[in-house]
C-alpha cells in the first residue's frame, strides 16, 4: 500500500498535477492538502488567489485542508514556525509524507528534504526532472484548465496575465521563460482537471501591479 500523504497545495497547475501523478503512479494515497494563506489579504500566498476560489478548489478535491495563515510581510522564521506547526498536526494524524509539485530547482528540493527530515517526515516529488515543455503539454492534454494569476514582468510579458495556460500560450511564450514557470516567471490557478470532482466556473477580473509583480484577479462564478 502506498503511504498516506498531504499535498502542498499552491492552487496552481504544478501542485494539482502532482496530486494526479502521485495517485496515478501509486506513490501515495492523498488524504489532504495544506496551503499557505496571506492573512492580510485573505489570498493564497504568492499566487494571490482569493480564498473563495481556494475553498471551491478544496470542495472539488473532496479532501480535508489545512490553511496556514502567514502575515504580510512574512519573515522566513515566522513562515517556518507556522509550517512546522501544520506539519506537526499532519504527522500527529498518522501521515508522514507531503507531495510537492517542484520540477527541477535543486535548492528548493534540498530545503524541503532537510526541513521535513528534521521532524521525521518525507517529501515526494512526482514531477521531478521531467522535461517541462512536455510536462506542460501533458497537463493541458489531461484536461487541466488554468489561468496565469501572477507573473514577474521582468521575465514574462505583462500582457500574459490572466491568460489561459494552453497550447497557444506555450507557442507564444518567450524562449527564456520556462514553459511551467518554474523559475518564478509566472504562477497559475487551476479551475478544472482530473483532480476535481467538477469544474469550477471562473471569470477574469482586474489586473494590477503590486510590489514588482503583476496580478490578475481570477474569481469564482
Amino acid at each position: 500500500m502506498p503511504p498516506k500523504a498531504f499535498v502542498s497545495w499552491s492552487s496552481g497547475k504544478d501542485s494539482a498535477f502532482a496530486l494526479c501523478e502521485a495517485r496515478r503512479l501509486g506513490l501515495a494515497e492523498i488524504v489532504g492538502v495544506v496551503t499557505t494563506v496571506n492573512e492580510r489579504y485573505d489570498r493564497v500566498a504568492m499566487h494571490g488567489v482569493r480564498s473563495e476560489l481556494l475553498d471551491r478548489q478544496i470542495a472539488a478535491l473532496n479532501l480535508p485542508a489545512i490553511k496556514v495563515l502567514i502575515p504580510s510581510p512574512c519573515t522566513n522564521e515566522i513562515y517556518e514556525a507556522r509550517m512546522a506547526d501544520a506539519c506537526a498536526a499532519i504527522k500527529a494524524s498518522g501521515v508522514h509524507h507531503i507531495v510537492f509539485g517542484d520540477l527541477f530547482l535543486e535548492d528548493i528540493r534540498a530545503y524541503r528534504e532537510r526541513t521535513l527530515a528534521a521532524i521525521g517526515m518525507t517529501p515526494l516529488f512526482p514531477l521531478w526532472g521531467r522535461n517541462t515543455r512536455r510536462l506542460a503539454s501533458e497537463m493541458i492534454d489531461s484536461g487541466l484548465v488554468a489561468h496565469l494569476v501572477c507573473l514577474d514582468p521582468q521575465q514574462t510579458p505583462a500582457n500574459f496575465a490572466g491568460r489561459r495556460f494552453d497550447a497557444a500560450l506555450l507557442q507564444e511564450i518567450p524562449a527564456h521563460v520556462d514553459p511551467c514557470g518554474e523559475n518564478g516567471e509566472f504562477h497559475t490557478v487551476v479551475s478544472q482537471g482530473p483532480m476535481f470532482s467538477a469544474p469550477i466556473g471562473v471569470s477574469i477580473g482586474q489586473t494590477v501591479e503590486r510590489e514588482g509583480f503583476v496580478f490578475t484577479d481570477v474569481m469564482p462564478e
